[in-house]
C-alpha cells in the first residue's frame, strides 16, 4: 500500500512540474530577446564560439522536441525554438548545444550515457516481461526467483541511466546560461528567466530519476519478501 501511495505522490508531483514547465516556457516565450538572435541563430553562434564546425542546427517537427544527437552531430530545435527570438527559444537552443560542447570535450558522464543507450534500450523493453514472467513464477523456488532477479537487473539499467542523466542535463544547462552571460545574448532580466525555464526543465528530471528509484526499491522489497516465505 506504501508503495502505491508513493507512486500517486509521484505521479501527481511529476504532472505538476511538468505542467509548470509548459507554463513557464509559455511564459518566456512571450518575451521578446534583446539581443534579436533566433533560437537558430543563437545555436550557430554558440557553437561556432566554441570551436565546433561540424554540428548542424536543423529544424525538428514537435513542442519541446528540442534534442542534441550526437550520432549525426545535429542540434534538433522545435519549430518555436528554431524560428522565434525569445527568452525560452534562447535558452532551449543553448542547452541543446551544451550537450553538442559536452560531446566535442568529451565530458564524461555524457560519453558514459551514450555508452548505456543500447542496453537500456533492451532493459526498457524486456525488464518489465521479465518482471512480470518472474513474478508469475515465484511459486517456482528454482525458477521463478532467478527470472524476477533478472528482470529486476533488467530495470535497473534505466534507473542508472536515469541518475547518470543528472549531471548530464544539469552540466549542459550551466554551460548555456554561462555563454548566455558572457556573450551577452540575454540581459540581466532575461538571464534569470532563462535559467527559470532551465531549473524545471531539469526538474522533470529529478522526479524521473526519484520515481525509477523507487520502483526499483519496490521490485527490491518485493523479492526478499517472496523469496522469506
Amino acid at each position: 500500500m506504501g508503495f502505491y501511495i508513493l507512486t500517486m505522490v509521484l505521479m501527481v508531483v511529476g504532472m505538476a512540474v511538468s505542467g509548470m514547465l509548459k507554463r513557464k516556457f509559455a511564459q518566456y516565450s512571450e518575451v521578446g530577446l534583446s539581443s534579436g538572435l533566433t533560437g537558430a541563430q543563437v545555436a550557430e553562434k554558440m557553437l561556432k564560439e566554441n570551436g565546433i564546425y561540424d554540428v548542424k542546427v536543423i529544424s525538428t517537427p514537435g513542442f519541446l522536441s528540442d534534442h542534441y544527437n550526437p550520432t549525426d552531430k545535429t542540434v534538433n530545435l522545435s519549430p518555436d525554438v528554431y524560428n522565434n527570438s525569445t527568452v525560452s527559444a534562447a535558452a532551449v537552443a543553448a542547452h541543446e548545444c551544451g550537450h553538442a560542447v559536452q560531446h566535442a570535450t568529451g565530458y564524461s558522464m555524457l560519453q558514459m550515457r551514450s555508452k548505456m543507450v543500447p542496453a537500456v534500450q533492451i532493459g526498457t523493453r524486456l525488464g518489465q516481461i521479465v518482471l512480470m514472467v518472474g513474478l508469475g513464477l515465484m511459486a517456482l523456488k528454482g525458477l521463478g526467483p532467478l527470472v524476477f532477479l533478472a528482470g529486476i537487473a533488467l530495470f535497473s539499467l534505466s534507473t542508472i541511466f536515469s541518475l547518470v542523466t543528472l549531471p548530464v542535463e544539469y552540466d549542459a544547462s550551466n554551460r548555456a546560461l554561462a555563454w548566455l552571460n558572457t556573450a551577452r545574448i540575454t540581459n540581466d532580466q532575461e538571464h534569470e528567466q532563462a535559467e527559470d525555464a532551465l531549473k524545471w526543465a531539469a526538474r522533470t528530471y529529478v522526479v524521473a530519476a526519484v520515481s525509477s528509484i523507487a520502483t526499483l526499491l519496490y521490485y527490491i522489497m518485493l523479492f526478499l519478501n517472496r523469496t522469506r516465505n
